[in-house]
């Protein structure tokens, strides 16, 4: 494991993500699963996320067509925080649907923009209450 890949990853999964679901991942993976979720903090969180020439918002944008395409509903749900978190907007995320809809197929687009209405709606309500 390279630390620097490792530590930066750390950082960026912990601001795209959230904290505490970061932690809830490395305790729940046990020992089977902890080198597991290293290698997933080192590779695509440092290695990838950690590059400079894309934003963490279009890192965000992009993830939600690959994510909402291959029909990871639980990956895609996080990536959907994350994605409002790092400054997406709703009508962002609705173009970005729509493209994925009509490139990758419309149950895709479906099952997104389901998923995609949900979060943003918790969302919003948290955002209110807050306020």
């Amino acid at each position: 494991m390279t630390s620097s890949n490792f530590e930066r990853g750390l950082e960026i999964r912990k601001s795209v993500v959230g904290e505490e679901y970061v932690e809830r991942s490395f305790a729940n993976a046990g020992e089977f699963g902890r080198e597991f979720q290293e290698l997933v903090t080192e590779f695509c969180w440092g290695a990838s996320w950690g590059r400079d020439a894309l934003s963490r918002r279009d890192r965000s944008l992009l993830n939600l067509a690959i994510i909402g395409t291959l029909g990871r509903t639980a990956e895609f749900r996080l990536h959907m925080r994350g994605a409002l978190r790092n400054g997406v907007t709703v009508d962002e995320i609705k173009d970005t649907l729509i493209h994925l809809s009509v490139y990758s197929g419309i149950p895709a687009g479906v099952e997104a923009f389901r998923i995609a209405g949900e979060v943003i709606a918790e969302h919003e309500a948290e955002q209110g209450a807050s306020q």
